[in-house]
């Protein structure tokens, strides 16, 4: 299929930090509803905190996404923080957090809906994008 053509995605995103902060990367993977992988992607973001880590996977992802749907995005995250402020059932009180916050909001605009929700650190799309996320930080900070 071409772009934007896809009606609804699911979205597996992760965040990696060793220390808090300290080194960071990121991982994605994008699904169809058909279930054909779209795009897995990881990253080393430099410093960050692991929450800084886990906004950045989402926002990475939304971006990403935008090039194959205007459609429905179906976010999973193993973390319940970050996924509660997304909701809007936690405050954010980190200053640090808030304006990724705020890009994760502009970014959902682009689409007719974005759902966020948490999901076991056990379930083989987040493994996998944990080890993603992992394996790029074991190869920078060797």
């Amino acid at each position: 299929m071409q772009p934007k053509e896809w009606k609804d995605l699911r979205i597996y995103s992760d965040g990696a930090s060793r220390g808090n902060p300290g080194p960071a990367a990121i991982a994605v993977k994008i699904v169809s509803e058909k279930g054909v992988v779209l795009k897995r992607l990881a990253k080393f973001l430099g410093r960050r905190t692991n929450n800084e880590a886990e906004y950045e996977a989402v926002i990475l992802a939304l971006e990403i996404a935008r090039s194959f749907t205007e459609g429905n995005l179906h976010c999973f995250l193993d973390s319940e923080l970050v996924v509660k402020q997304l909701k809007g059932e936690y405050q954010i009180k980190s200053p640090r957090l808030e304006p990724l916050w705020l890009k994760v909001r502009k970014l959902q605009r682009s689409f007719r809906g974005v759902s966020f929700s948490h999901i076991s650190r056990s379930n083989k799309d987040i493994e996998e994008v944990d080890q993603s996320a992992n394996h790029v930080l074991d190869r920078r900070i060797r």
